[in-house]
């Protein structure tokens, strides 16, 4: 028997007492109240991250665990929705597989939408007979992010059989619904779908959250939505989960995880156990996770803090076992098999050539930094030998898709909002497809960025005439197989030199890879051109 003395957090009860917790490695014993006593530590239930992307981490699943952990993370509900782009349910299977033996609870969902809708060319597919043969594996837990809106609101038959099946099975239906309007909402409520991610606002949260969906409020790399939404954890406590959804590495240690929205809402004033039921609780509710809550007969999931205003992690017991004593991870570093899919070519400069359309006005994407959203402007152009190239002192930039899948034509369009004033960088993470992309100022340096991640197949790079660099993502072109320290010092190389050829985003690559992801208003670049998601169809480049 084991056993750990200090201030209880019950946060189902909702009190704060001296205590002793006895458990062994079969769950919590016994909770014991030692009124006589004073301790200078917290013990609470371990965090949840209730909508995450762990190949946006870069990281193995292992890896990213050996993270999470000292930041008092217990467990993640994870979408493997970018691999299963890339390998389909192989890349599904790939992640579980990763992650059973590890000492961290992961509880992976079935992703829905792969491709995200009909105008995707990716390189996996999950039909509805691909899903349920996960689902009957039983070790998913959820059907993941709905994407494809119009194709649920207008009962598209694909969409509806794969509900069905998350029905069939008795698991929750994730959301991904931005700017929905309330009449879709309705709909789309309907048809079973309970959690969404993706606002504009917060009277759009509070009509999802009144229309009985739970709202995840995201505070990820590239998207921060925790200023606008942080009021909702007291106005709607028991509808309220947290996520991160996408967080590169140097997020991750540097600022945290799960802990760092909790601490952030704690310094708003938030009410400290409202804000811990939307780090855990909400989630184990709404999802049905095997995850402790310090109650008797739980699993022995909980952490030890320091102070409940900074939460530094001196314990995290997980299934009994201690991964955290002391700041020290009991984790350990794994050798990691690779999984793949890329099967594209180097490309030419004559391949990245815009020929102007005389008399037209250049439909431009226009990004702002901290958001997914982006708009589209009309411009004119600025033209070299008939050409249409990048226009520097306007912040007009090339923006380029490369299918890494089969041999078809580039797609090219123009971008603002990055500011670069030289080079290019390339990534082949480009959601939801992963297909490279490429922001530039010139067409040598972004040919350059883009055969590197070729010939590395996958991975990032950044080219300024002679100054290069690259970080491989050999697992599917989405993640290192290396430890994070090694990939954090590897990627912040790559931001320093964005960095100085003047980008104006803080999370370029992050940013970079959402400029393809057509389910996210208004103009993206998709495998087939400009996509515009309020008419939800491909744009002419020139009008």
């Amino acid at each position: 028997m084991k056993e750990v003395k200090g201030n209880i957090v019950d946060i189902v009860n909702k009190e704060i007492f001296p205590g002793k917790i006895e458990y062994n490695e079969n769950g919590i014993f016994k909770i014991s109240r030692i009124n006589d006593s004073e301790y200078d530590n917290f013990i609470l239930p371990g965090f949840i991250d209730s909508h995450i992307h762990i190949e946006s981490t870069m990281m193995s699943p292992n890896e990213f665990a050996r993270i999470a952990v000292k930041r008092g993370s217990v467990a993640v509900v994870a979408d493997p929705h970018e691999i299963a782009n890339v390998c389909g349910s192989e890349g599904v299977e790939y992640m579980y597989n990763n992650s059973k033996n590890v000492p961290f609870k992961f509880y992976y969902g079935v992703p829905s939408c792969v491709p995200a809708t009909p105008f995707e060319k990716c390189g996996g597919l999950l039909s509805a007979v691909e899903i349920e043969s996960l689902f009957k594996t039983g070790h998913y837990h959820f059907l993941g992010e709905f994407m494809n809106v119009p194709g649920v609101v207008n009962e598209d038959p694909v969409c509806i059989d794969k509900i069905k099946l998350a029905q069939k099975y008795k698991l929750p239906l994730d959301g991904h619904a931005p700017n929905i309007s309330s009449e879709e909402l309705d709909k789309y409520v309907e048809a079973g779908i309970s959690t969404d991610h993706e606002f504009f606002t917060i009277e759009e949260s509070i009509m999802k959250i009144q229309k009985g969906m739970m709202i995840q409020i995201r505070e990820g790399s590239a998207s921060r939505d925790f200023d606008n939404l942080f009021p909702l954890i007291d106005m709607y406590p028991n509808s309220v989960m947290f996520c991160t959804d996408d967080s590169h590495p140097e997020d991750l240690l540097n600022l945290g995880h799960i802990d760092k929205i909790v601490k952030r809402a704690i310094s708003k004033g938030a009410n400290i156990f409202n804000v811990l039921r939307a780090a855990s609780y909400n989630a184990i509710k709404h999802y049905n996770l095997n995850v402790g809550l310090l109650q008797e007969g739980d699993p022995a999931d909980f952490i030890v803090v320091d102070n409940l205003k900074d939460f530094n992690v001196i314990k995290n017991v997980i299934n009994s076992e201690s991964v955290v004593d002391n700041n020290t991870v009991n984790i350990p570093y794994k050798d990691i098999d690779l999984i793949n899919n890329f099967n594209t070519r180097l490309i030419t400069l004559d391949e990245l050539l815009v020929p102007m359309q005389e008399g037209k006005r250049l439909r431009v994407i226009d990004v702002k930094d901290g958001s997914l959203v982006s708009d589209g402007l009309l411009i004119d152009p600025k033209v070299e030998n008939n050409n249409v190239v990048s226009d520097i002192d306007k912040d007009i930039l090339k923006i380029v898709l490369h299918n890494r899948y089969t041999n078809i034509p580039l797609q090219i369009a123009f971008i603002k909002g990055f500011g670069l004033k030289g080079g290019a960088f390339a990534s082949s993470i480009g959601h939801d497809s992963h297909n490279i992309l490429a922001i530039g100022t010139n067409d040598i340096d972004i040919k350059e960025a883009i055969n590197s991640v070729v010939k590395a197949k996958g991975g990032m790079s950044v080219v300024n005439n002679s100054d290069k660099g690259l970080l491989e993502l050999p697992i599917a072109g989405l993640m290192s197989n290396k430890d994070i320290y090694t990939i954090d010092k590897d990627y912040n190389l790559l931001l320093k030199k964005v960095e100085d050829l003047g980008c104006a985003i803080k999370s370029p690559f992050m940013t970079l890879a959402f400029m393809s992801l057509i389910v996210i208003p208004n103009l993206k670049l998709g495998a087939d051109g400009l996509f515009d998601y309020s008419s939800f169809s491909f744009v002419d480049l020139f009008e």
